[in-house]
């Protein structure tokens, strides 16, 4: 049974009347018939409405659409192809809110690491914008604004030789790679765009 509410109906149950408490939420078909009550919000609970705001897939057919906690669609309600171009990979180390990434082959398989233009093969492919730990799947964006950037000024940005790091000014020296990644929109975010790296001789 759903949560009752403290309002209370008076019913006529086989020629008696009886007290039955409203529901402000749903526990699905063992409360059919049930009368309803708003919430503590002063809204309908969403098992009442039969909605979600974070849709799974074919399970949540026939379901109401509702904003997610930052007043938004989510992203698994979009049809494929549209909604954040992005991809989910296993961090092989752990991963800070705003890095930029590398995709690289760990015996074949598929991980995500800290890009850094210290080195040829680490060059930016996306940016994460939550923080993930070694082993754990990253949703890793590959267009946007990261908007878990800090100390940003305008003009365009690089790839740092600090790993998961943009920077003002290109690297410099022998072996280091300048990667245009984007150009920077606030002081916390970086609108990505991703260049074709240089490694310097």
């Amino acid at each position: 049974m759903g949560v009752a509410s403290a309002t209370k109906f008076i019913i006529n149950k086989a020629g008696a009347l009886t007290e039955k408490a409203a529901l402000t939420s749903s526990a699905g078909t063992a409360d059919k018939d049930a009368l309803v009550a708003l919430n503590a919000k002063g809204v309908l609970d969403k098992t009442i409405l039969n909605g979600t705001d974070n849709p799974a897939g074919s399970a949540d057919a026939g379901k109401t659409l509702l904003l997610d906690a930052s007043g938004r669609i989510s992203s698994t309600a979009m049809p494929v192809g549209m909604g954040a171009d992005t991809a989910s990979i296993t961090a092989s180390e752990a991963l800070a809110a705003g890095d930029l990434v590398n995709i690289w082959s760990d015996g074949g398989a598929f991980k995500v690491r800290k890009a850094d233009a210290s080195a040829a093969g680490k060059e930016a492919h996306g940016f994460v914008l939550a923080a993930v730990s070694a082993g754990a799947a990253a949703t890793v964006y590959f267009e946007g604004t990261n908007t878990q950037m800090t100390g940003l000024t305008p003009g365009a940005l690089f790839l740092s030789d600090t790993a998961g790091q943009a920077q003002a000014s290109a690297p410099a020296g022998a072996g280091k790679v300048v990667q245009r990644v984007g150009f920077a929109v606030s002081a916390t975010a970086l609108n990505f765009q991703s260049s074709q790296p240089v490694v310097l001789a």
